[in-house]
């Protein structure tokens, strides 16, 4: 577990350390941690590191904290991000971003322990996925990587938020059952699912992913897709 914590304020890094640190010996996690005072050290830092959870001020003066989540959400797709904030009134803006929570300061030790549990159990259990066969290769597609799935013919395309591309001979109703049951992804066309924690625009035609494809929405089920996705959105993404 490796955590980035950026604030301005060196008393609210202070706490959140404290905070961090009594867990991590309770608990006896392997956490590590560093703090950045501005959001430029840290985005220096995200280009030669990989954090698993982003704690981050929202307001800070020259990069702002949702300007930070925008920069490190192009360079990693699947670490968490946890606004901290005086004000709730950024709640929506935190979406943008896909933003698992915000936290308002003073930082409620029980609240941010509720984060380090999920995050020490998620990595104590296999992550969880579809183990494919493509060709002659058993390849494991892990649903928090997964952008949307393809179907043309008889071949599947499991298209991945890093842009690679996973063919497998079949039809979309053999992994159907395993990925409907989840509430992030959705039917957005008889053609394709989509994992809505990947998605940037919702339209009634078009849905476009944070990896930048762009994906037909079937007038049919435009309406059940939008309320899938706001419930996916304001839920945190929890299955």
């Amino acid at each position: 577990m490796y955590i980035a914590v950026c604030d301005d304020l060196i008393s609210e890094l202070e706490r959140v350390e404290e905070i961090l640190i009594q867990w991590k010996n309770e608990k006896q996690a392997p956490l590590r941690y560093r703090c950045f005072p501005d959001a430029s050290a840290l985005l220096d830092a995200v280009g030669e590191e990989k954090f698993d959870l982003y704690l981050l001020d929202i307001m800070m003066p020259g990069v702002s904290g949702l300007d930070a989540a925008a920069e490190i959400r192009l360079r990693d797709e699947t670490a968490d991000i946890v606004f901290l904030t005086s004000s709730p009134g950024f709640a929506y803006e935190s979406y943008g971003v896909r933003a698992l929570d915000y936290l308002l300061k003073p930082v409620k030790k029980e609240r941010l322990r509720e984060h380090l549990d999920r995050l020490l159990l998620r990595e104590q259990k296999p992550a969880e996925g579809l183990t494919v066969k493509c060709g002659t290769t058993l390849v494991r597609v892990l649903f928090s990587q997964l952008s949307y799935v393809e179907v043309n013919g008889k071949h599947l395309y499991f298209n991945m938020a890093d842009g690679t591309v996973q063919e497998v001979f079949g039809t979309l109703r053999e992994f159907e059952p395993q990925l409907l049951q989840r509430q992030e992804f959705a039917r957005c066309h008889r053609s394709y699912i989509v994992n809505l924690l990947q998605v940037a625009e919702l339209s009634a035609a078009t849905i476009r992913t944070f990896s930048g494809k762009t994906l037909p929405v079937s007038r049919a089920l435009y309406k059940e897709v939008q309320a899938q996705y706001m419930k996916v959105l304001f839920s945190g993404g929890e299955a």
